[in-house]
């Protein structure tokens, strides 16, 4: 079961739960209490201890000046101490617990299981060069990012942490073993960029320090942690690159292994293929339906261009974002979408220097235990002043009106930040910490679908036909991407799709180009179950049929959606199980 870190790459990532009223009204049994005390030695005990930058992220500031230990010594340790857990976490018996309580030993489990496969199967320590000198790289990020504490305090804790990471990358000489050829080629690719971001970034964000040792301890600290990545890279290209001969695959049993345990789906591969294979089909023919509504004489590919020219100046960008969220919420409130917990919006802001490389439009909000840096942030990058004008064209293709629409449903309303204000209501655990993806993303991509199918296009643009076909035309795009994402991560990882034919793909059924489809087929290799956003929307739309069929004339949306919320990031499985009292398949 994947940990719920805030996004540094690409959007956020939340994690929580929420616990319904009724179950407010109910005292805890003594079983729930002895379940939670067991999460508590296992949280308290092994996973924060364990992975310091994640505890950061979380808001837990006990373990702020420690780096993930990456010896061989360590992973084998961590290995026996999980096993442990697993085999009690397994013999706590599920019968007595409350439904919360089932779902929760489910999550843990599922986190264990995930976190083992990982280590003794996957073993991406054994064969993926990025996870160190990214790994160290987050560990910085996370300290800098948001001002949890001082900027003198945060400095003190950042230099603790680069002293370590020459050793971590030290453990990468000693623990790498014939990786995959295209891992260290992107390694190779990513280190130039942590460079940069050691040399320019990180001492940028500490420029109001003016504590003269504090700063020459970081320029030490700091100049020896760039070395020794500069080191990284000339053994990467010199010494591991030639002996590259591993295969990326992760193999069918160990991938439907990987997707039962992260996102409790147990589907047969070939089945969850025909599914999104139709899913696909029905995206495609009701894109080209509306292209050809709007230009009968041109490709669904040159109507994409003239999507893409549709956007607006990039000094009005933010604006823009910020019209479209009162947009969002205004349509969300007229047709009862889903109870928004708060009235506090996110603060809508230019990109930080150090992420823009990394993201163009992104979700930043507080871990579920942060206390002090508790704002939440919609960062929109925008270009560089000094870009040429084609640069700039180029870049703001991809803000198109149509698409900012779509990004922000998906990232604030009723996406992300709606999930993300409904969680801070929290009070399990396990629930804040734990979830699945299928959850997360799969309810933002649904998102964007369910607004325009509520009417979002006609109510934005009432008199402006070509702009609504636009719209959905954009949100199809989107779509189309994620099903490609779903079939090529199944087909790279049992050997269906060569790296080329992953590509072809993407950019034959998924409507992207080249560019993007090498990038995504890239993203491929080493995050398998990227299928989780089509995967989750389509769990999600089928389990509110299932309960709309269930109640009938008493079904409505924003109950559904509102129930939805409250039984957090879990995945769809545990969230049927709440709403419709019974194991049903989840597709």
């Amino acid at each position: 079961m994947p940990v719920l870190p805030h996004k540094l790459l690409i959007g956020v990532l939340l994690a929580a739960s929420f616990v319904p009223a009724v179950h407010a009204l109910t005292p805890v049994v003594p079983p729930d209490m002895a379940f939670a005390a067991m999460a508590d030695e296992f949280f308290d005990n092994y996973y924060f201890p364990n992975n310091p930058t994640l505890a950061t992220q979380t808001g837990i500031h006990k373990y702020d000046d420690k780096l993930e230990d990456y010896s061989r010594a360590q992973i084998d340790r961590q290995i026996a101490e999980l096993k442990k857990y697993e085999a009690r976490f397994a013999a706590f018996d599920p019968l007595p617990l409350s439904e919360m309580a089932r779902g929760d030993r489910d999550l843990v489990l599922g986190n264990i299981r995930s976190t083992l496969l990982t280590l003794e199967t996957i073993r991406p320590w054994e064969k993926n060069p990025d996870t160190y000198s990214s790994g160290i790289t987050n560990s910085a990020f996370v300290i800098m990012e948001r001002k949890f504490a001082p900027s003198a305090e945060r400095l003190r804790l950042l230099v603790a942490r680069e002293k370590q990471m020459p050793a971590a990358l030290a453990a990468a000489r000693a623990n790498l073993k014939n990786p995959p050829k295209i891992f260290t080629e992107i390694a190779l690719e990513q280190v130039p960029g942590l460079i940069e971001f050691f040399k320019n970034d990180v001492p940028a964000a500490f420029a109001d320090v003016d504590d003269a040792t504090a700063k020459k301890q970081f320029a030490e600290a700091n100049a020896a942690v760039i070395k020794s990545l500069s080191d990284y890279a000339a053994w990467l290209k010199k010494d591991l690159l030639p002996k590259s001969n591993g295969d990326f695959k992760l193999g069918a049993d160990t991938y439907a292994k990987k997707l039962q345990y992260d996102e409790m789906v147990d589907i047969p591969l070939d089945k969850l293929v025909e599914i999104d294979m139709t899913n696909l089909r029905a995206n495609q023919a009701q894109f080209a339906k509306v292209a050809k509504e709007l230009e009968p004489d041109k490709t669904p590919q040159q109507v994409l261009a003239d999507l893409a020219a549709d956007h607006p100046d990039p000094k009005k960008l933010l604006d823009t974002f910020r019209g479209t969220l009162d947009g969002l919420v205004k349509f969300i409130d007229a047709k009862q979408i889903i109870a928004i917990p708060s009235d506090v919006r996110p603060t809508l802001e230019e990109t930080p220097p150090f992420m823009r490389a990394t993201t163009f439009a992104s979700m930043d909000t507080p871990g579920a235990y942060e206390t002090q840096a508790k704002e939440a942030y919609f960062n929109v990058t925008l270009p560089e002043s000094g870009w040429e004008k084609k640069r700039v064209d180029e870049f703001m293709a991809q803000f198109s009106y149509p698409v900012i629409t779509v990004v922000a449903a998906h990232e604030a309303y009723p996406g992300h930040y709606v999930q993300f204000l409904w969680m801070q209501q929290i009070h399990d655990r396990v629930r804040k910490l734990l979830g699945a993806n299928t959850n997360i993303e799969g309810w933002a991509h649904y998102c964007e679908q369910m607004m325009l199918d509520e009417g979002l296009a006609e109510a934005l643009f009432p008199t402006d036909a070509r702009r609504q076909k636009l719209l959905r035309l954009g949100q199809l795009q989107d779509a189309l991407l994620r099903n490609a994402r779903f079939i090529a991560g199944i087909k790279l990882h049992t050997g269906q799709f060569t790296f080329d034919q992953a590509v072809d793909f993407f950019v034959k059924e998924g409507y992207q180009s080249r560019g993007v489809g090498t990038v995504e087929t890239k993203r491929g290799t080493g995050d398998p179950t990227y299928l989780y956003y089509t995967l989750g929307k389509l769990e999600i739309l089928k389990l509110r049929a299932d309960v709309a069929a269930k109640r009938g004339a008493a079904f409505n949306l924003k109950q559904f959606h509102d129930e939805f919320m409250q039984q957090g990031a879990a995945p769809i499985k545990i969230v049927r199980h709440a709403l419709l009292g019974d194991d049903s398949p989840t597709l």
